[in-house]
């Protein structure tokens, strides 16, 4: 993490959680956020990248650090790198070269891990995160660089998964010489909102980039923050390092309870010391894993096994020209060609199934607006109750638009239509079935309806007098009473046309 940003002003600072410092404390924040590439093999070997599998299988001589073995580059590896810098903004190196980071620790078998120091792949790019006030917070990115993922501790017996508790610990290498895509933040962020918020439009970017399935609870995309806190003017405080944060709740959680920590700390008189912090989510507090190195700790020095890389202008362009539409471009797309609001475009930006399934959705409908509206209510809920991705929802894109064209031709009332839709996203089957099956359909016979309206009308003379001296609310009475006799399924535009016409009155 870099000590600050070249302009000290860009780190704004301010309380926990949003808005004013606690007593006049305001927080910086930066983040480091590790990227496990979807390559089909290792950085710098031949094994098989793969997740879940009995421990230590996927290993071999060269990810295990054996003497007299070589690394050879995983090209593909730098040309996903190449695109998360690219899609960053970040300069991209002519000559980028390996170094080997050396520190003992037991899920590491050599004893230091290939990385990249001073020369990374990509430097001085930016992301632009949007606050839920709708404001833009524009969040500097020092470096990406390519390294190797270090193995894995299983901890055991005792309060097993807890490394104070257990009784012993293993290691499974598979995970170790995964590729990994180092992101590191200026610390421009203040508050543990917009901390996670930049964490899950980060992970939202490099998931439509194609790099990586970014699954936190895999351990695909772990997040370490660098915070501090300080008086507003002050020079930058003490920092700690909060390490592998897997979900967004508990990066939002331990930078909480951190800051809170710092701030009671400075506040009796304590010195803060540079270390590593571990957040128990169980407990809500924080609690010393380490001190914190500096890089001279690492004894960085050039991989000598390595050749250094070089970066053609033709292979980057050729990697450019590969991006995907990116999120912010899109949500400028969505606005423009369909005319929605600045959010409803944010969260189809940032989903790109959901932003998919909404366009061939507009497409086959034939109705933006109605299609926006089922996509981010409905049709989202259903996601997240049933716990489903875009592509696994029963209701395909072709099902949806059946039921929406359904409603369009009146066969079908909006509430009906949800019925529908829930039986639908319960069964698989489409809406024509459902409606057939239920019963169900919009009554639009207009002689039909007549003969129950003119009907009601003459056994309910007291609540005609009524709207005819200008009771313009006994209407919802005629309403009511059509709607419970056809069970809901009355056209309710027709209804309320033939109540007019039969009771005379106002609007007669």
């Amino acid at each position: 993490m870099s000590a600050g940003p070249a302009d000290p002003g860009r780190a704004r600072g301010a309380g926990v959680g949003g808005g004013a410092g606690r007593d006049g404390w305001e927080a910086v924040i930066g983040l480091e956020i590790h990227v496990q590439l979807s390559t089909r093999t290792k950085m710098f070997c031949g094994c098989e990248v793969t997740f879940g599998e009995p421990p230590n299988t996927h290993v071999c001589p060269v990810c295990l650090g054996h003497p007299g073995v070589l690394p050879v580059t995983n090209e593909k590896a730098v040309e996903y790198a190449t695109r998360i810098a690219l899609a960053l903004d970040c300069r991209i190196a002519k000559r980028t070269i390996f170094h080997r980071k050396n520190y003992f620790y037991p899920d590491l078998p050599k004893a230091y891990q290939i990385s990249q120091y001073d020369l990374p792949l990509g430097v001085g790019g930016h992301l632009d995160v949007e606050r839920d006030d709708g404001s833009i917070l524009r969040v500097g990115i020092t470096r990406v660089h390519l390294e190797e993922d270090a193995g894995k501790l299983v901890h055991a017996g005792g309060a097993s998964g807890r490394i104070d508790g257990a009784d012993y610990s293993l290691v499974d290498f598979n995970r170790g010489g995964t590729p990994l895509v180092e992101i590191v933040s200026e610390p421009d962020i203040s508050t543990p909102d917009e901390a996670r918020a930049c964490v899950m439009q980060l992970r939202n970017l490099v998931e439509q980039l194609g790099v990586s399935d970014v699954n936190m609870e895999e351990g695909s995309l772990r997040c370490d923050a660098n915070v501090s806190v300080r008086r507003p003017g002050d020079p930058f405080g003490t920092k700690t390092e909060l390490k592998n944060m897997n979900s967004f709740r508990f990066l939002q959680r331990g930078l909480e309870a951190e800051i809170e920590r710092q701030i009671a700390a400075l506040e009796s008189g304590e010195r803060i010391v540079q270390e590593t912090v571990h957040f128990d989510p169980a407990t809500g507090t924080v609690s010393t894993l380490r001190s914190k190195e500096e890089a001279h700790d690492y004894r960085y020095f050039p991989e000598p096994d390595l050749p250094p890389i070089e970066l053609a202008d033709a292979f980057v362009e050729r990697v450019r020209a590969s991006l995907p539409e990116l999120p912010a471009a899109r949500k400028e797309r969505l606005m423009a060609q369909y005319g929605l609001s600045s959010k409803e475009a944010g969260l189809l930006a940032a989903n790109k199934p959901l932003g998919d399934y909404f366009e061939g959705l507009a497409a086959a409908a034939g109705d933006v607006r109605t299609s926006a509206n089922w996509v981010l209510g409905d049709f989202s809920a259903h996601l997240n109750a049933a716990g489903l991705e875009v592509a696994q929802s029963p209701v395909t894109v072709d099902r949806l638009a059946e039921l929406l064209g359904l409603v369009s031709r009146g066969t079908l009332s909006g509430k009906m239509a949800k019925e529908v839709f829930e039986a639908m996203a319960g069964t698989g089957k489409p809406a024509g079935e459902i409606v057939a099956e239920k019963g169900l359909g919009q009554i639009s016979d207009a002689g039909e309806l007549e003969a129950i309206v003119v009907r009601l009308v003459a056994a309910n003379p007291g609540p005609a007098e009524e709207f005819r001296r200008g009771r313009e609310r006994v209407l919802g009475f005629f309403v009511g009473q059509v709607m419970k006799e056809t069970r809901g399924q009355a056209n309710p535009q027709l209804v309320n046309e033939l109540l007019r016409r039969h009771l005379g009155g106002p609007g007669g």
